[in-house]
């Protein structure tokens, strides 16, 4: 077999017999084995090589195609990047899985066994770092060109383990085998500077010139991923930026401290920022990722161009969040400090450079650091965010705003800067993320700003992949939509409204329950096999899976389970039909509260299931470490999906589009994308109850009184009086926090003002359950409507209303 790779585009998956070919031949280069020879971890790597080499050309000739043709390119600069496991995606987006997994099969190998050993990169969290994911999907697909920059993290933000229902955090050791998707790139290694002094100099033109000195120097080195289409033709880029020790050693310190230091900054997402090494840690990470990552683009732009006039014409930097909102400041040092632009013009480009994605409302999540910590560790950057503030609060004055006014919008505020408003000031665009959430954050969160910018304000309600989320998760549900509408809608998701013309047909519902059972059994065997846990797939599945947080009332849910456990024991007579209630989420870990909730959905699942009473009816599940691959199986086996946050809180909830598009029925209050799949499917297709944010801000205001609902109503005080009488533990203090939360902090985010009208809601489902070809119905309506959530729309979106980018081909 010819070894120089000239026609391996064309034969390594032509079919399977060139397929083993070339697998014993990089079994061979890479290990000096036979295939024979090679255990499971060793044909994971070498299929990920093949696979990664199959890619390689279309990373090459869509980066030249890019500089040839000078396309202007977005950055999409994120702390976090949730990716999932990218064997079998990068595959099915190249068309080549079906080839691998029969070569494979002719070997003796099973697929699916390769497929888990690799694990889900220990790059994000939650729903930010999904959806940044999902966007990086999506810019290769539609041919945009878009890369990604981030942090290489060593470990992840946690692995959870369950131990003694409580939540246990371990190293997630990800990069245990190695990240064979990823190539280190030395020669672009930048330097990223902490610390020192900023000495002031006037030039022969008397003009301030500001020069670093004494500095601590760290070394960014860049690790590239190929992110491809499923259009064959487009892979862009995730860069992730690596921390490692300069030559250029800092004086007075040591070593060894030096190195553990630099060591820290890549370790984990989100260290503990309730101390204050964690603190500076978060500043580190967040200055040396924008950093690095600004160093290269400019790098970049100056070899193609020459100039940095017209910088902003040729790059766009998408904030996502305010994690990378020092990259503003930043991009103004290197313009006015390293290329002599003059702070009026350097702000100019800057500010048709930066676009923001805010994604909260709630003011007390809002992040802000402490002036003292910034102008330690960043000096420069400092001055830089103190002069544009005062030009800021200058220019209110010369429009003839109060000082009230002014402050409140100041973005050096009481000791601290605020990232968000930085970041508002900064940018060209502001954008929400929801209908709802873009109105609160104009109307109330940021009203004061809209009334400043009103252009920059705008809504882009985010979406999905249907590619991992849809064709890659529920192969099953694809093969029976083929059947009815084609195919067209595995290309362009607008063409699943087809499906709209046959949700009346009881074959086709027939045929969708019966998948749906599939992927519950599918989900029942693999909790089983990696958990222990029993799960009847004959049961209504009941799921709710977030980051678990105060606000998204993940306690409300199982308050409701405690709910029908004393109504079971109390009645002989009950019935409903059986449910499981699944639970998959992450607290932070100095979240205290957090792990509260997690030990107790624990405890009552531990008395749920262990009572033969009780667990005819219903069951509690929670899964453990809850990451993306748990969600690929979950999402598709779901009968009804929870997005019960209290109303105005939510930004949007993606996790509620992945379900909805698999059929799963919604529950949920008016918040975030609940309104607008409330809008597309219409009242009958989901459930909806509770508080509305204009009942709940008029509550807030009118003093709400969360002990009047214990006092007045015995099932909520029969709730809350179990979490401290001994029913859920020995330990009658373990859940005290808990019930602290309604009788003593007034229930911040009215858990029991809307408890009622959410038991009332799983009745209705029940209710509807019964009938299940109108269940099937209402399950196939939301699948032919969930179009509108496919990140495909929302970069679409983005790509002409805020980046004004074009195809790369």
């Amino acid at each position: 077999m010819r070894n120089d790779f000239k026609n391996y585009r064309n034969e390594a998956f032509a079919n399977k017999k060139k397929f083993i070919e070339y697998f014993d031949y990089f079994a061979h280069i890479h290990y000096g084995k036979e295939i024979q020879e090679t255990g499971l971890i060793e044909k994971y790597v070498v299929l990920a090589q093949m696979v990664r080499t199959y890619m390689l050309e279309d990373w090459r000739t869509t980066k030249q195609t890019v500089r040839k043709n000078k396309r202007k390119q977005i950055y999409y600069f994120s702390l976090e990047f949730l990716l999932g496991r990218m064997l079998r995606n990068n595959m099915m987006s190249l068309g080549i899985y079906d080839v691998a997994k029969q070569g494979l099969a002719e070997m003796g190998v099973d697929i699916n066994d390769i497929e888990d050993v690799e694990t889900d990169a220990g790059l994000g969290n939650g729903g930010l770092g999904r959806l940044a994911a999902c966007f990086l999907d999506s810019l290769a697909t539609l041919d945009y060109p878009g890369s990604g920059n981030t942090i290489r993290y060593k470990s992840g933000l946690f692995k959870q383990l369950i131990e003694d229902n409580e939540q246990i955090e371990v190293p997630d050791q990800w990069l245990r085998i190695e990240n064979p998707w990823e190539v280190r790139k030395a020669a672009r290694t930048v330097d990223v500077r902490f610390y020192g002094t900023v000495d002031i100099t006037r030039n022969e033109r008397g003009e301030l010139e500001f020069h670093r000195k004494d500095t601590e120097h760290v070394l960014a080195v860049p690790y590239d991923m190929p992110i491809i289409g499923s259009n064959h033709k487009t892979a862009n880029t995730l860069r992730m930026w690596n921390a490692e020790p300069s030559d250029e050693l800092p004086d007075g310190r040591d070593y060894r401290e030096y190195l553990s230091d630099v060591e820290d900054i890549c370790l984990n997402l989100y260290p503990d920022d309730s101390t204050e090494k964690g603190r500076y840690l978060r500043i580190k990470q967040e200055y040396f990722f924008v950093a690095a990552g600004l160093q290269s683009i400019i790098d970049d732009h100056m070899k193609i161009y020459g100039t940095l006039d017209n910088f902003a014409e040729k790059v766009v930097i998408q904030l996502n969040d305010t994690h990378p909102a020092l990259a503003i400041p930043e991009l103004m040092r290197i313009f006015v400090d390293n290329y002599d632009i003059p702070w009026a013009k350097a702000w100019d480009i800057v500010t048709h450079t930066f676009a923001y994605t805010n994604h909260t409302v709630m003011q007390e999540a809002l992040e802000k650091w402490p002036v003292d910590y910034i102008r330690k560790l960043i000096p420069r950057i400092y001055l830089i965010i103190e002069e544009i503030d005062n030009q800021f609060k200058q220019s209110l004055v010369d429009m003839g705003k109060k000082h009230n006014f002014i402050d409140s919008v100041s973005i050096i505020h009481e000791g601290n800067v605020r990232m968000a408003y930085l970041s508002i000031v900064g940018s060209y665009s502001v954008n929400g993320v929801a209908k709802i959430h873009s109105n609160i954050i104009k109307n109330d969160t940021f009203r004061d700003f809209y009334e400043i910018f009103p252009e920059k304000f705008n809504n882009k309600t985010n979406g999905i992949s249907p590619r991992r989320w849809l064709l890659y998760a529920n192969p099953e549900l694809c093969s029976l939509l083929d059947k009815y509408i084609g195919t067209d809608y595995r290309h362009d998701l607008k063409k699943i409204e087809k499906l709209n013309e046959h949700v009346d047909d009881p074959k086709l519902q027939q045929q969708f329950l019966e998948v749906k059972h599939l992927k519950k059994e599918q989900l029942a065997h693999w909790l089983k096999k990696n958990y222990d846990i029993d799960v009847d797939p004959d049961s209504i599945f009941d799921s709710i899976a977030k980051r678990l947080h105060a606000y998204k009332r993940q306690l409300m849910d199982i308050m409701y389970v405690i709910h029908l456990y004393f109504r079971i024991k109390d009645d002989p007579n009950f019935w409903m039909p059986k449910t499981t209630f699944l639970f998959g989420a992450k607290a932070a870990s100095a979240y205290k509260f957090a792990k509260k909730v997690i030990k107790l959905i624990n405890c009552v699942a531990e008395k749920v299931n262990n009572d033969p009473d009780v667990n005819k009816f219903i069951n509690v599940v929670f899964i453990p470490n809850y990451r993306v691959t748990v969600a690929e199986k979950l999402m598709p086996a779901s009968d009804v999906s929870e997005q019960i946050s209290t109303a105005g809180k939510e930004a949007s909830g993606t996790g509620i589009m992945k379900f909805m598009m698999n059929g799963a029925i919604t529950l949920g209050t008016l918040d975030g994308a609940n309104v607008e799949i409330r809008e597309l499917v219409g009242d009958d297709n989901c459930v909806i109850f509770g508080l509305t944010e204009e009942e709940v801000n008029a509550l807030k205001h009118g003093h709400y009184n969360a002990y009047h609902f214990y006092e007045t109503n015995p099932m909520i005080k029969r709730i809350v009086d179990s979490f401290t009488d001994g029913t859920w533990s020995e330990n009658r203090h373990d859940f005290k926090d808990i019930a602290d939360e309604f009788l003593l902090r007034n229930d911040e985010y009215m858990v029991l003002a809307d408890f009622e009208a959410y038991c009332d809601a799983h009745d209705v489902v029940y209710e509807l359950y019964q009938n299940q070809s109108e269940w099937a119905k209402k399950c196939l309506i939301n699948i032919a409507n969930s179009a509108y959530f496919s990140s495909d729309r929302t970069i679409k979106e983005y790509a002409d209303d805020i980046w004004h980018i074009e195809e790369i081909h």
